[in-house]
């Protein structure tokens, strides 16, 4: 609000989780965090500051990731909520969910799971998930 964009990428990293690193535990974040090692926990944007994530090839998140922006080269063990944009790079690896807005996949990006897109920056999902049942693709019920 008033020249504020929650929404705003940010251009630098202010945090960085190096390659040897792991952590346990919920983590919160404004800024650019960048993750080369490994985080068991949810990872989270806080709502009222421009945020980007950025998760290297060799990097892995084990919980839910909630941003504005992310890109992400590595693997995310569970739902990934992209409030504004999406970038699944060419290794990266997702075993859950993905709600996104705006989204860019590269070829050879591996999803196992829905791609759900949002309806605007709200938590809605702008059509139902599509869920795949036999060789025949269903909309979930509502």
């Amino acid at each position: 609000m008033f020249g504020k964009d929650k929404h705003k990428a940010t251009n630098r990293i202010d945090s960085l989780i190096g390659l040897e690193a792991r952590i346990e535990g919920h983590m919160h974040f404004a800024g650019g965090l960048r993750i080369d090692g490994e985080v068991v926990g949810d990872v989270t944007a806080m709502d009222d500051k421009p945020s980007t994530l950025v998760v290297s090839e060799k990097a892995r998140i084990r919980g839910t990731v909630r941003v504005a922006h992310l890109v992400l080269n590595g693997t995310i063990e569970g739902p990934i909520h992209a409030t504004h944009y999406l970038e699944l790079q060419s290794k990266c690896k997702v075993v859950g969910d993905v709600y996104y807005n705006s989204l860019e996949m590269h070829p050879g990006a591996v999803v196992a799971g829905q791609l759900i897109h949002m309806g605007g920056l709200d938590s809605k999902p702008a059509t139902p998930p599509v869920t795949k049942k036999g060789a025949k693709l269903e909309t979930a019920p509502e």
